[in-house]
Order: C-alpha cells, then structure tokens, then sequence
C-alpha cells in the first residue's frame, strides 16, 4: 500500500500524521521533494519519532536549500524540478509519502504537487482546525475527486472543533482515520501510542 500524506495548507500536522502512519504499518517513508532545513528535515524528524526497527526511510529525490514553496527553492538552487525523476523507491513494505505544503504547491512552472499522485496511491488529508480550514479542506478534496484521485481519510489534527470536522465529513462522505491531539510535545511513546489507536483503520484502507 502506498500511502500519500497531504494537507491543506502549510504548517497543518502532515509530518506527525506521517510518523504515526509509518509507525503504525512499520511502512517506509519518502519525502520526493525537501525545500530547507536539510540538517532538520521531515526525513530526519520521522526517524526522530519512529521506534520499530523494520520502517526505511529513502532519500528525497529534490533536497532544496532554501525554505520556499519548492518551484522557487529549485530556481534559487538554480535547478528545475522534473517530475520524470521522481521516482518511488522499490519496496516490498508499505510506503508513506509525506507531500510538501498543499496540493497546489507548484513544483515548476507547469507541475504541483497533486502532479506527483500515482494512480497506485492512496491519499490521506490532514486538516487543522483554524478560520477558513473548512473551505482550504473542501477545496482539497474537490481538486483530488476532479482528478480521480483516490482519498483513504481524513485526519483531524490540533485543537477538536467538533463543527468543523462534522461538517467536513458530512459534506465530503470521509471516513475519518482519526485524530491527533494538541499534545505538549511528540516524541516516540506518544507516537506509538497514535500508531496503536490507528492501527486497525490503516489497515482496513
């Protein structure tokens, strides 16, 4: 099963989500395109969190030095991002693909990130409560579903709001695979402890 974690926005929970969904399935783990802090990636934040000893974490396909939206992270490392070399690595375990920012973060001038969905992935959109969140988590899907892209769930993360996230999945027919707290830190017991809560609806997607 391949995994493909996205958000809808920026700064949204998709790296804790991910962690806890690779630990969860003991999956490996891909981020195709890292824009910054290269000494304190997503990459290296997931193996911060994971504890099972069987999950891989590949390298990025686009390692960018700048923190920018990636088709200006690439211009300033004075590259182009081609979507030809982004390839998922072979594994025979499932893979978790954490995305960059939302769905129509542009890559280059013509590509986004909802370019790089396989027609083999299996989508998971993490929302965050906050004003205008209802909108950004509709569109989302909305741009997915014109695709033909298929969603697995949602995953609520922060602060409960119980009107946004009824809303949400009544307007959208989701299944929600949980949700994640705003927890005082994350580390791997708490980590571990979301991938047991979790376990069972990865498993059933």
């Amino acid at each position: 099963m391949k995994l493909f974690i996205t958000g809808i926005s920026t700064d949204v929970g998709k790296t804790i989500a991910s962690a806890i969904i690779t630990e969860s399935l003991e999956a490996d783990y891909w981020k195709p395109i890292q824009a910054g802090d290269l000494e304190h990636s997503d990459s290296h934040k997931i193996k911060s969190f994971l504890s099972n000893s069987k999950s891989v974490i590949h390298p990025n396909s686009y390692a960018l030095q700048t923190p920018a939206s990636p088709h200006l992270a690439a211009e300033i490392d004075k590259i182009t991002i081609d979507l030809n070399k982004i390839v998922a690595p072979k594994t025979q375990n499932h893979l978790v693909i954490e995305g960059a920012g939302g769905v129509f973060v542009p890559l280059n001038d013509k590509d986004c990130v909802i370019d790089l969905i396989q027609p083999d992935y299996k989508v998971i959109v993490v929302s965050r409560h906050y004003l205008g969140s209802i909108n950004h988590t509709l569109l989302t899907i909305e741009a997915l579903r014109n695709r033909k892209i298929n969603i697995a769930g949602i995953i609520f993360s922060g602060e409960e709001n119980k009107a946004t996230e009824t809303i949400i999945l009544s307007k959208t027919g989701l299944k929600s695979i949980g949700r994640i707290e705003q927890e005082p830190y994350f580390d791997q017991n708490v980590i571990r402890e979301y991938a047991d809560l979790f376990r069972q609806k990865l498993l059933d997607l």
